[in-house]
């Protein structure tokens, strides 16, 4: 599982240096500065003398010498406890033995470490009382400077304050950066441009490593400080799949690189000093990097999820990563949660409900007594007040829970110790027990819970971790009744994660951890507040002068857990299966016309039978080209018909309204406006006038009797993106974020100048508007902007109804079905989103293998018009594409059907209009 992979990349860099040094032998914020190869002598001066070859680590609070030697263990010397440093022989009682050990530095201490002997993972060895080691450097010449060093950071490690402390040490540590730059030599190619270098620390769970990080035109590259554990890491930039930046102890310095598409495991994670170097190589990164994914969002996933395409597994490691989560940062480790609550049976029954956990609670609020007696303290506490005093994720849970795999962070983590025997993650029952009933345990679960590595149940690495009080060792985690194996209790419990009880409930975990239940009042009434300083924006590190209450604080933060980033703010939709039957079944609409704008009995189609028209999309899988006509420069962006058929009016990028003879099979007329593209057309009633919308912010009206604009409507403030007409009122959507309604006609006599549009609302929106559609009875409006989001008007009243952000990037096309129940959306992250009118809800989403620009519908399929010039035909009900049929050269750009839905016409990029027939 992920932190096993995350060790086990670390293992790997540890064998290229040979070393068993590891950061996990320093202190929580210490630095390692630099290493010398140097040797201990042992017994100086008398007949025993011995020298042990080895390397002297110097670090930021202590002294580490590694022997080479792994029967010999390391040595830790706290710089605290050290009583003098200097270069051995300065004083008159060792002038005779600085005769015979030159380039040698003499520390006196009260207190020393012994770990890892014979290379064996165990609690640290300690040794009190006054003595004195002698470490001789191969390279003489560095005495001093090495004495230089320590006295330095002696008299940092001796500060009375611990802010004072944190506070030298890091000017050391900057004044060292300063001093050095990355070295353009480990560049894998002499060819390769840099394009940034700044200071930044690279992170592993529990430690940072400081150096310079660089980004080329090829390469991302991160140099430690001190070489440790190789000299460079890189990564090439065709290479990575995700990006995401992070929050780092609560401050927005981290950014992590994936190079896969789905591992929780990152293949470097950085923080940065400031903020805008953390964006710049993000920036840079982002921009070159062909093959670059961008980040998604929530919503992205969250429609997968909802269509199954995602597992709750999938979806939850998606969550946790896009909350921060990451199994580099032991503070924010992905949490999951606890979904079982029988571990005393033999059977696990999962098709009985009393077999889970309550998801709609925290672990805090399943016991009804104790959370009676945290409320009772939760009103008597002064603000700010919180009901839980420990967190559901911290270092010390993951730690609990990966001890058997992870000995020696947990041995960081607690100064060299491991937990009292009786308290280590003995039994899976007692632990869950223990979340039930303790006063102030409530841990949820972590992602290996439900994956497939056992190693972190099973006591392989055959530790010492002690007796309990009942004298058994602790060894393996005990397993339920249900389980024969570990292996079996891994795969029941991802069996039981992926359930249908947990599938129909999940969401209510996710409003908990993820959701608008996190904060406010809503985590009030769901008994789910946690202390201040575990969530984002809890407390303002830098507005903290006092340094000894910010490191105080600091640690606080990363020890006793964070919650993550809140990701949502209304209630999570449950998921849903690929079910449209609503799409089919108007009985089942069972909302209030009298309070609903939308229509049911409306017919769309009042020419048609309901027999005729469900005849031709039910053969829509056999829709033909005919014939194809070149009548553009450029795109062609809008398409509108004759009552009669035998006129087609299209706009193009090229700027140009064109008029085409379907039975002459020519170009009639071409009338420019200006010089700006045009983006769409209608026809009015009657045949009588074309109006267009122009990037020039203008709309024109054009009178096909006299051939010739009639009219301008100045509205808008940025170019227009399309206009639709229904009953005298004229819609018009721009990226000026707004959508226009007008309601009047243009003048009928081409001399006729006088403006004859009244602006009767105004649909303010936060971004540009790309598309607007209207329902068939002209009650509601859909709009779609460049960001995703798809909002639904009702136009009774001029109000919001609802908006729902869902999809990455522009929307291309909106539509709402027959029956006025439903909103159909595209967007340019190939998705192709269904809407309930009536609740906002988006009930289904479908991914494309591209982005699919333009569509008709009629409720139960889909004909769309893809990037690559094929048209697609969409069963919904199925979930599927049911016929790829080849079209244009470029993409499809626009799409009108005839009232009989048997002739459709398209236009593409590839300048063209294309026009198709139903065979059947």
């Amino acid at each position: 599982m992920a932190f096993t992979r995350k060790r086990q990349r670390e293992q790997q860099l540890q064998l290229y240096s040979r070393e068993r040094f590891s950061l996990l032998l320093l202190n929580l914020e210490e630095y390692y500065f630099e290493q010398h190869t140097a040797h201990h002598i042992q017994h100086k001066g008398s007949q025993k003398e011995r020298k042990i070859r080895g390397s002297l680590k110097i670090c930021s609070k202590s002294v580490i010498f590694e022997p080479d030697a792994i029967s010999q263990p390391i040595i830790k010397i706290p710089l605290r406890d050290c009583i003098k440093i200097g270069k051995h022989g300065e004083n008159e009682a060792n002038r005779h033995f600085a005769k015979t050990v030159s380039g040698a530095i003499s520390l006196i201490f009260s207190q020393v470490y012994f770990i890892k002997e014979h290379n064996i993972v165990a609690p640290y060895k300690i040794e009190r009382g006054m003595m004195e080691y002698v470490f001789e450097l191969d390279v003489s010449g560095k005495v001093e400077d090495v004495v230089e060093t320590l006295l330095q950071l002696h008299r940092a490690s001796c500060l009375d304050k611990l802010g004072d402390q944190t506070a030298m040490i890091t000017a050391i540590l900057q004044s060292r950066l300063a001093r050095t730059s990355f070295d353009k030599n480990r560049f894998q190619s002499v060819s390769e441009k840099l394009h940034m270098e700044c200071k930044a620390e690279m992170v592993t769970p529990l430690v940072t490593n400081p150096g310079h990080a660089c980004v080329t035109d090829t390469t991302l590259y991160f140099q430690p400080l001190n070489g440790y554990p190789k000299p460079v890491v890189q990564i090439m930039l065709q290479d990575i799949r995700r990006i995401y930046k992070r929050r780092h102890g609560l401050m927005p310095l981290g950014l992590e690189v994936f190079c896969t598409e789905d591992d929780l495991c990152s293949d470097i994670y950085l923080k940065f000093y400031e903020r805008q170097d953390r964006d710049d190589l993000y920036f840079y990164i982002a921009t070159y990097l062909e093959h670059h994914v961008p980040e998604r969002t929530a919503e992205g996933y969250t429609l997968q999820w909802q269509r199954g395409l995602l597992s709750n597994y999938q979806y939850l490691l998606h969550l946790n990563s896009l909350a921060d989560r990451s199994c580099s940062d032991l503070s924010q480790y992905p949490v999951f949660p606890w979904v079982i609550s029988d571990y005393s049976s033999s059977e696990l029954d999962l098709s009985n409900p009393e077999t889970f956990r309550d998801l709609s609670k925290p672990v805090g609020a399943l016991n009804q007594e104790r959370l009676e007696r945290l409320l009772t303290r939760y009103q008597e506490m002064p603000e700010p007040r919180f009901m839980y005093g420990s967190h559901y994720s911290s270092p010390g849970y993951v730690l609990f829970y990966l001890v058997r795999i992870a000995p020696e962070y947990m041995l960081c983590l607690q100064n060299g110790r491991f937990d009292n025997a009786d308290r280590m993650f003995n039994s899976i029952a007692e632990t869950w027990k223990n979340c039930l009933d303790g006063a102030t345990d409530f841990k949820e679960l972590i992602p290996e819970f439900y994956g497939d590595d056992v190693s972190f149940l099973v006591n392989s690495l055959k530790l010492d971790l002690g007796k309990r009080q009942g004298g058994q060792l602790v060894n393996d985690v005990e397993l339920p009744p249900w389980a024969r194996s570990p292996e079996d209790f891994l795969q029941k419990s991802r069996a039981a994660l992926e359930s249908e009880h947990v599938s129909e409930h999940l969401h209510e975990w996710i409003d908990l951890v993820f959701g608008y239940k996190q904060q406010g009042r809503d985590a009030v009434g769901a008994h789910n507040v946690f202390h201040p300083l575990t969530y984002e924006g809890g407390v303002d590190l830098n507005s903290i002068e006092d340094p000894d209450e910010k490191v105080a604080m600091l640690t606080q933060i990363l020890e006793f857990g964070q919650t993550p980033r809140q990701l949502f703010v209304t209630p999570h939709p449950r998921r849903i299966t690929p079910k449209f039957k609503s799409l089919s079944q108007p009985s089942s609409y069972n909302a209030s016309t009298a309070d609903s704008p939308v229509s049911p009995g409306e017919e769309s189609f009042e020419d048609l039978t309901e027999e005729s028209r469900t005849l031709a999309w039910s053969n829509i899988a056999r829709l033909e080209p005919q014939e194809q006509h070149r009548i553009h420069k450029e795109a062609v962006t809008g398409i509108a018909v004759s009552r009669n058929g035998s006129s087609i009016f299209t706009t193009s990028q090229d700027s140009t309204l064109k008029m085409f003879s379907k039975e002459s099979r020519m170009l009639q007329r071409s009338i420019s406006f200006s010089n700006m593209a045009l983006s769409s057309c209608l026809l009015l009633p009657g045949d009588a006038t074309v109006i267009s919308s122009s990037w020039d912010n203008n709309i024109y009206f054009y009178s096909i009797a006299f051939g010739r604009r009639q009219d301008t409507l100045m509205g808008h403030d940025d170019a227009v993106s399309k206009i639709c007409w229904h009953d005298n009122r004229l819609y018009s959507a721009s990226w000026d974020s707004t959508v226009k309604v007008w309601s009047g006609v243009p003048a009928e006599m081409p001399c006729a100048r006088k403006q004859h549009f009244e602006l009767l609302a105004e649909l303010e929106h936060d971004v540009s508007v790309d598309t607007i559609s209207l329902n068939a009875a002209g009650t509601l409006l859909a709009s779609g902007t460049k960001e995703g989001t798809v909002t639904i008007w009702d136009l009774t009243t001029a109000t919001l109804l609802h908006q729902i952000p869902c999809h990455e990037g522009t929307v291309g096309d909106s539509a709402f079905s027959p029956d006025s129940r439903h909103v159909l959306s595209t967007g340019a992250d190939s998705h192709l989103n269904v809407i309930d009118v009536q609740t906002g809800m988006l009930i289904s989403s479908l991914t494309a293998d591209e982005p699919q620009r333009c569509f008709l519908w009629d409720g139960n399929s889909v004909v769309s018009g893809s990037q690559s010039g094929e048209l697609l035909v969409w069963d919904l009900l199925g979930g599927r594409v049911s016929k790829r049929i080849q079209g244009h050269a470029g993409a499809v750009t626009c799409m009108w059907m005839n009232e009989q839905c048997s002739n459709v016409i398209t236009g593409g990029e590839d300048r063209q209009i294309m026009f198709w027939k139903l065979q059947y």
